[in-house]
């Protein structure tokens, strides 16, 4: 999923000061007779570059995106999901369907906030990512995901063994184990089912992590693009299960529309550049379709499509600049909710739907309970993500600085 770290939506201090660059031209001649693919010299901030595109400043639209997509997917799991349409299911013992009918008929098509996380996932991190080190890039993934995600394990854990008869709850040794965000690479169960799309992000980046250790370039993420986009294609029916899991066939072409997305704002866009979005869409609509058939199996394909190719319309338009006048200060903070929330909202939320929806009126319930999740999520972030990413970051700095003394001693 994309994130909500306060430096996510804005560019790196080394490229906030300069313009956005034009696409690279073939060659530029350098000083010492080579030439060079990197473009031409950067230009003082304010100053337009070729076609008056931009790369510096915050775009605040994206924060406001994200929690418009988390709270979709909030709907969606409340109030829109197979499970909570079943007679005699154990969120509302009854079809959600028959109490909240128009509720419902919305909320069944808010899993396709998964989709538009990946895709922000991928412009931001190749946003936040432009000129750091992989030790940059590592620290920031670790400071960013952990902290707030520690919290979830032990608040849903606590929260299910308080209220149970809804979730199953795990044992001491799988939840131990789910402190590590790589429970799936063990086949062991999340201790929220939410969980899962964080292991499509921490194989996106590793893989991402190649191209910030070569130096991240106009070409070099094109390039990975294109490979990724090949090996994902493929990897279904070569029957390599290794292959299928790095290749993250199920997201990949979700990932790869954000990078792309992210160099038609960097860069300008290009006939290249739109090619691989139309493929990402192309891919997108089969998978929107399949995640219909197997999973979800309460929205329609048409619908599920519209609602995905008006979401990348729109983030072409924040690509090419066309929200920068957008500069709402509240969207800096909706932003910073928005990984909190979506971590904590499901099996909490969902048991005390079942605890509670006899109490009062539904809509009322679920307005409720999505006022207290944001608050708690601004707790969370407050108070949590916040001091325990600067002692994070203090620490591993410390550690990476040992290690380079220790490599030059050596």
């Amino acid at each position: 999923m994309v994130r909500a770290a306060d430096s996510e939506t804005s560019v790196p201090e080394r490229a906030e000061e300069r313009s956005k660059q034009p696409l690279p031209p073939l060659a530029i001649t350098v000083p010492t007779g080579r030439p060079s693919l990197a473009g031409p010299r950067a230009r003082p901030r304010g100053q337009a570059a070729q076609g008056g595109k931009r790369a510096g400043g915050r775009l605040y639209v994206i924060d406001g995106i994200r929690l418009l997509a988390a709270l979709m997917v909030v709907a969606h799991h409340y109030a829109g999901t197979w499970r909570a349409d079943r007679p005699g299911n154990l969120i509302w013992d009854r079809p959600v369907s028959e109490i909240m009918p128009t509720v419902f008929r919305v909320a069944s098509y808010g899993w396709i906030g998964v989709e538009i996380f990946f895709v922000i996932s991928g412009f931001v991190i190749c946003m936040s990512c432009w000129g750091r080190t992989p030790r940059q890039f590592f620290i920031s993934r670790v400071i960013r995901l952990y902290p707030a995600y520690w919290f979830a394990v032990v608040f849903t854990t606590a929260v299910l063994i308080a209220v149970p008869g809804v979730w199953e709850r795990l044992r001491l040794r799988e939840v131990l184990l789910n402190l590590t965000m790589l429970q799936s690479g063990s086949g062991v169960p999340n201790v929220d089912g939410v969980y899962w799309t964080l292991w499509s992000e921490l194989r996106f980046y590793l893989l991402f992590l190649v191209v910030v250790a070569m130096g991240l370039t106009y070409r070099r993420v094109v390039l990975f693009c294109c490979v990724w986009g090949a090996v994902a294609m493929f990897a279904p029916v070569a029957d390599l299960h290794l292959l299928e899991l790095v290749a993250n066939p199920d997201g990949a072409w979700y990932f790869i529309a954000g990078l792309a997305l992210y160099l038609m704002h960097r860069f300008g866009q290009d006939l290249l550049l739109w090619g691989i979005l139309a493929m990402a869409w192309l891919m997108g609509q089969l998978e929107l379709g399949d995640r219909i058939d197997e999973v979800e199996r309460v929205s329609g394909w048409r619908g599920s499509v519209a609602i995905f190719t008006v979401f990348l319309l729109f983030m072409v338009a924040v690509a090419l600049g066309h929200t920068d006048r957008i500069r709402w200060k509240w969207l800096v903070t909706a932003g910073a909710l928005t990984y909190p929330l979506y971590l904590v909202h499901y099996a909490a939320g969902t048991t005390l739907i079942a605890r509670l929806h006899d109490t009062m009126d539904p809509r009322l319930l679920l307005a409720l309970l999505t006022t207290g999740f944001l608050l708690l999520s601004w707790l969370i972030h407050r108070f949590v993500e916040r001091p325990v990413s600067r002692l994070l970051k203090k620490g591993l700095d410390t550690s990476f600085a040992r290690l380079r003394n220790a490599d030059a001693r050596g």
